[in-house]
């Protein structure tokens, strides 16, 4: 697959601090940043092992959903999506990345969010077998050994020029991928979209060193929890930047990047690299909800 990856850089601060971003979104319009890097060497082992068909995890709005059944459709699988929440079973049509997933030929089982919860049990995972036969699975969020090894690709020789490298953290593996491959005078900083440090324990079982750290200051209330302050910084960075930043991942690092170097938090001359990691799918489904809300909506780039 072709891709162009590109390092921008958007501002130069009063401090003198510089901030750079990894373009990973520009990789694929549909399997783009970190899902091509989880899914590139998974993609690889399933033809290895005569798979035919992938079986993965996720929920309503799913930037992985979408990834993995694009992805199928351009490699050759059959593609099962088992998604959290029985009641979206029936509003298919009114969401999407669903509705994208199923038009790439997934097929889908709706789960109720209590029996979603032993996705990894075996005993699941054998009844799924037994109702679909033979399958290649990839974990919820796309996060395996494979995953890590395909992140460790984000940072290239070029990304020696930067101090701090920041990026949004999900499952864990993109930041993991980040700090195997992070040189010695770099810092790799962590913005998790979910509440609560238990993210650590995980990423611990991968990462190779301990120059790095979580900020679990810019969650917003959680995994796809917005507000309205989120919203105008993200039209207001589009505006200035032209770069569209995704309100689950993306957007809710760069509110923190802006707001720690205002408050001082990284050294004059800092230059820093933020990880782009895509996910631009998801605002579609996040500005019917937004106008549920009663809240502004994202402004999308043209």
């Amino acid at each position: 697959m072709e891709f162009k990856v590109i390092n921008q850089e958007v501002i130069g601060f009063n401090k003198n601090v510089s901030l750079f971003i990894k373009r990973e979104d520009l990789i694929h319009p549909y399997i783009s940043g970190n899902k091509y890097r989880k899914l590139k060497y998974n993609l690889e082992q399933a033809k290895a092992e005569n798979q035919d068909t992938l079986l993965t995890f996720g929920g309503a709005f799913s930037n992985h959903i979408a990834a993995v059944a694009f992805a199928g459709k351009e490699y050759g699988f059959k593609t099962i999506g088992v998604i959290r929440g029985d009641e979206l079973e029936s509003q298919i049509n009114n969401n999407p990345t669903l509705l994208f997933a199923q038009q790439c030929g997934m097929k889908f089982v709706f789960e109720t969010r209590e029996k979603y919860r032993h996705k990894n049990e075996a005993t699941y995972q054998v009844d799924l077998m037994d109702q679909f036969g033979r399958f290649y699975l990839i974990p919820e969020g796309g996060t395996n050994e494979l995953a890590i090894k395909g992140c460790e690709e984000i940072l290239t020789q070029e990304d020696a020029f930067f101090d701090y490298i920041c990026c949004c953290v999900g499952t864990g593996g993109t930041i993991s991928g980040i700090i195997n491959s992070s040189l010695n005078h770099q810092k790799v900083i962590g913005f998790p979209v979910l509440k609560g440090d238990f993210l650590k324990e995980d990423i611990c079982k991968y990462a190779q060193n301990n120059r790095w750290e979580l900020n679990l200051d810019y969650h917003f209330g959680g995994y796809a929890k917005i507000d309205k302050a989120l919203i105008q910084f993200m039209n207001f960075f589009l505006e200035n930047t032209k770069i569209q930043l995704d309100p689950v991942y993306t957007g809710k690092m760069l509110f923190g990047l802006y707001d720690l170097v205002e408050k001082g938090f990284f050294p004059n001359g800092s230059k820093i690299l933020a990880i782009h990691t895509g996910g631009l799918q998801g605002i579609q489904g996040m500005n019917i909800k937004l106008e549920q809300l009663h809240l502004p909506k994202i402004k999308i780039h043209v």
